[in-house]
Formats: C-alpha cells, structure tokens, sequence
C-alpha cells in the first residue's frame, strides 16, 4: 500500500509491479490502439461531426494525463513492507473505528492514497481529516479530526490489520 510522506510515496513492491504494469501498457500497446483508432477516425472525413474521432481524441487525453500522474508517482515512490499488525495505524491498513466511543456507530476504512480505492471497502487518504488523525494512533486510542463545519469530532480505534487483497 501506500505511506505518503512529503513528495515521497511509499509502495509496498506488489502495488509498485502493479503500477508499473499499467504505466508499461498505457505507455505502449494503449497508445498504438488509440492512435489507430484516431486514424481510422480521420479516414472517415469532416472531423467536425465525427463523434468517434472527438471521443477517441477525448480518450487520448484521459490516457495521457494517467501515464503523466504514473510516472510521477512511481518517480517519487519509495518501495518498503507493508505495516505490521499490532502496530500504530498506518497507510496500506483497514481501520475500524467508533464515533464517540459509541461501540455500534463504526465505520471500517482502507487507510491509503486513492491509487487504491475500490468497491469493496471505503478509502481514506492519510491526508483527509479523518486519515490524519487516525494515522500513528494506536487500537484503543482516541483521534480526533476536524469536521468541516470547523468542530472537532472523536473516534476511538478498535481494529487496525493490514491490508489483504
């Protein structure tokens, strides 16, 4: 998972693999298959109207902007072991908290950056209010974050375990 510290993203080595997969084939086969797909779009005359070639032209750009953010990150990264259980709350761990000490009002999070967001379980990034103060804490300590409406809101941690995908 990911720990990020200033400009430095920690990754453990299977996220980093994964990432650099993706950026090794948005940067190669992908763009062929949308150049082509440009090109055949062209052949089909007026580029005013033609809706292929405005959309393939649009996913161009989504696919550029996503081998920019990659290449960035993977730049930056710094690849380490994923936190122990037992531990502090850390990045790359799911948490489940209490709000107020209320045992059956729990919320249970993936602590990491949104590069690992997925349907299966809410993510939240270390930097968010609540991230932020439930990071370094340890189970059966209080964190505070700030609402946004300005008040502070309490959570008591009761699990943290590493992540398992």
């Amino acid at each position: 998972m990911t720990q990020t510290s200033e400009n430095v993203t920690w990754l453990t080595q299977e996220a980093y693999n994964q990432l650099k997969a993706e950026l090794e084939h948005l940067s190669g086969p992908a763009r062929t298959e949308i150049a082509a797909k440009i090109a055949a779009a062209r052949e089909e005359g007026d580029l005013r109207e033609n809706g292929g070639y405005h959309a393939a032209k649009e996913e161009q750009g989504k696919q550029e902007l996503r081998v920019r953010q990659l290449t960035q990150l993977l730049e930056n990264a710094k690849v380490g072991e994923a936190p122990a259980a037992g531990g502090a709350v850390a990045p790359g761990m799911v948490v489940t908290i209490a709000f107020d000490g209320d045992e059956d009002d729990t919320l249970t999070f993936l602590l990491a950056s949104r590069e690992y967001a997925s349907a299966d379980i809410e993510t939240y990034s270390p930097q968010s209010p609540l991230g932020s103060g439930v990071n370094g804490k340890k189970i059966g300590e209080d964190a505070e974050y700030e609402l946004p409406n300005g008040k502070l809101a309490s959570v008591k941690i009761l699990k943290a375990k590493p992540y398992a995908a």
